[in-house]
């Protein structure tokens, strides 16, 4: 009587905390196209002889802020594509998406980027308007919704035990201490969050670690216990309809291919065909300003493949788009083996971020970012097999065929291994006879529980025979073993950095006040409301820059979609802490 009288009184808690919560950005709404377009007359004023038809765009970095925005110049600003540079110090383009790789040696996805169709609004924007290098006649978006349409994703083995027993995640495992410092934390201000984790704020109920929920939560987004509590907290409010959800991730929209493929390869071609200039194995490491107080870029300093040191003078009507930082910076390979390197070293993004920050305010802070790779390190792996016997007996042991299930997580994992199964073949050049799978572990410097070292030590054969233990298909691991092409481990040491606790000021705005022709793109920028880490955050920073540097007055920059308000997705998520 008593447990059923508490329950129903912090029931309108948690209401209230995600009502609230979810509603402290609303207001933000109305007055968010209007804030838009008077930054876009600032830079206006500042700077009007952007007006000239004889202007060059420098994008720093190739990944899919840079991509986008020269998407976006072609399209909403009829630029000439010869007149757009993208200077990128790999030797290949995509940024943090990627994929390559082939049957002789084994593919590689160093990590994947899930897309999800109801809260990519800028993405599937923009994708509309890049065709389709499969479908004649379709466009990237269509392709893609098409696809995953077709291949709905519904997982049956999200959580597993050290026994090999599919655990029943129906129930989030939430009690009443953990309700309600969920609820609390939806009614907290992110004004009053700076640098603190989620620990911290969870320190009353630690019983909150152990639940269903913060097992899915954390693998099938990357969160630590030391993670920023305002990135949760974002997430929470901008996936509050994945909530009810997370126990299958019906939201999961799945691509044909690998990210690379699938959205890098046809947004290249696009920009290809218009003429876009690109410069690979060229590393952009220090800008030059003009002396007064306003952001005007001068010069780009960079170090070409050969390592000539070059500067590139900017006109008065040129400008500079930079990505301010990159998760995968300093990422290694291993293979079956050998394992990874692991080189904490400062990343060539976060060295660049920290040289220009120096000399002028407003650019934002990467030491809380990139001067903790203890921290923010994991590593992935991906396997390629002949033939399909693994993918086989995963298929029997989860209850899901290729492609439709999703994160597998053995939640009592030393390493908190998971392994995603996706649809074959996963590349373009990978033979029917070929089968591929990709995995990560999110704590790299424990020991395994079968094979006895730190996971960053291991080659791709202990990983896998750590997985084979996990499946409880030792009897099955001679046979599997003989099936393998490779296992390809890799070691990000920065790939969580955009987790990392931080201050408001941290992150700096895609356009700094004062700049007349410079911008940022990255997972390091600031947007209020939207939650980093993913595809979406990239292509909308994009849109930011150029419509507000070039002042876009006809199209409109999608805004966040206020699922908070909706009251039927709040009704679900209310249930769904009940269960």
């Amino acid at each position: 009587m008593n447990r059923k009288r508490r329950k129903k009184n912090n029931y309108p808690w948690l209401l209230m905390g995600i009502t609230a919560g979810m509603g402290l950005a609303i207001w933000k709404i109305n007055g968010k196209k209007a804030c838009v377009a008077s930054r876009k007359e600032q830079v206006q004023k500042r700077l009007p002889s952007m007006k000239s038809k004889d202007r060059h765009v420098y994008f720093i970095g190739g990944g899919l802020g840079s991509l986008a925005g020269a998407a976006y110049l072609i399209r909403d600003c009829h630029f000439k594509g010869e007149n757009i540079h993208v200077i990128e110090g790999l030797k290949i383009l995509g940024g943090s998406n990627d994929g390559g790789g082939n049957a002789q040696n084994g593919f590689v996805c160093r990590g994947g980027r899930m897309l999800n169709e109801e809260t990519y609004e800028n993405f599937w924007e923009l994708f509309r308007s890049i065709p389709s290098l499969e479908v004649p006649n379709k466009s990237v978006t269509e392709e893609i919704l098409n696809f995953d349409h077709l291949h709905p994703t519904h997982a049956q083995a999200r959580l597993i035990d050290k026994q090999g027993n599919i655990l029943d995640v129906r129930s989030m495992g939430f009690n009443t201490a953990d309700r309600l410092a969920l609820g609390k934390l939806m009614l907290t201000p992110e004004e009053k969050l700076d640098n603190m984790t989620i620990e911290e704020w969870f320190i009353n109920t630690p019983h909150f670690f152990e639940t269903n929920f913060w097992y899915m939560w954390q693998t099938t987004f990357a969160f630590q216990k030391w993670s920023s509590l305002f990135e949760f907290k974002r997430y929470m409010e901008r996936m509050i309809f994945e909530f009810s959800r997370i126990e299958t991730l019906e939201g999961v929209t799945r691509t044909p291919y690998n990210q690379y493929e699938s959205v890098i390869l046809p947004l290249k071609a696009y920009l290809k065909s218009a003429g876009v200039d690109f410069k690979i194995n060229a590393r952009v490491f220090d800008l030059d300003f003009a002396p007064e107080e306003q952001i005007t870029v001068t010069g780009i300093h960079l170090e070409d493949k050969e390592g000539q040191k070059k500067l590139i003078p900017l006109r008065p009507q040129d400008v500079c788009i930079m990505t301010n930082g990159c998760m995968t910076d300093n990422a290694s390979l291993g293979d079956f083996y050998m394992a990874p390197q692991y080189k904490p070293e400062k990343p060539m993004s976060a060295e660049l971020w920290e040289n220009i920050a120096k000399k002028k305010t407003g650019l934002g802070n990467p030491a809380p970012f990139f001067h903790h790779p203890e921290e923010t390190n994991w590593e992935s792996f991906t396997v390629t097999c002949k033939g399909n016997k693994l993918l086989k007996l995963i298929e029997r042991f989860s209850g899901n065929i290729p492609g439709s299930g999703a994160l597998m997580t053995f939640k009592d994992s030393n390493w908190l291994m998971s392994i995603v199964v996706a649809a074959q073949p996963h590349f373009k050049n990978q033979p029917m006879d070929t089968t591929i799978f990709w995995g990560y572990g999110l704590y790299t410097d424990r020991i395994g529980n079968y094979i006895r070292k730190p996971m960053r030590n291991c080659t791709g054969e202990e990983i896998l025979i750590e997985l084979i233990h996990h499946l409880h298909m030792e009897k099955d691991k001679n046979e599997i073993l003989e099936s393998i092409i490779n296992v390809i481990p890799c070691m990000m040491p920065y790939i969580d950095a955009q987790f990392q606790p931080r201050k408001m000021s941290d992150r700096p705005k895609v356009v700094p006040e004062g700049s007349t022709n410079f911008a940022m793109v990255s997972q390091f920028v600031e947007i209020p409301e939207d939650m980093v880490f993913t595809e979406e955050y990239s292509v909308r920073a994009a849109r930011i820059a150029i419509y507000t540097l070039f002042g876009i007055q006809d199209k409109e920059i999608c805004p966040v979609t206020p699922y908070k308000k909706d009251p039927r997705i709040l009704l679900k998520a209310l249930k769904t802490a009940y269960r």
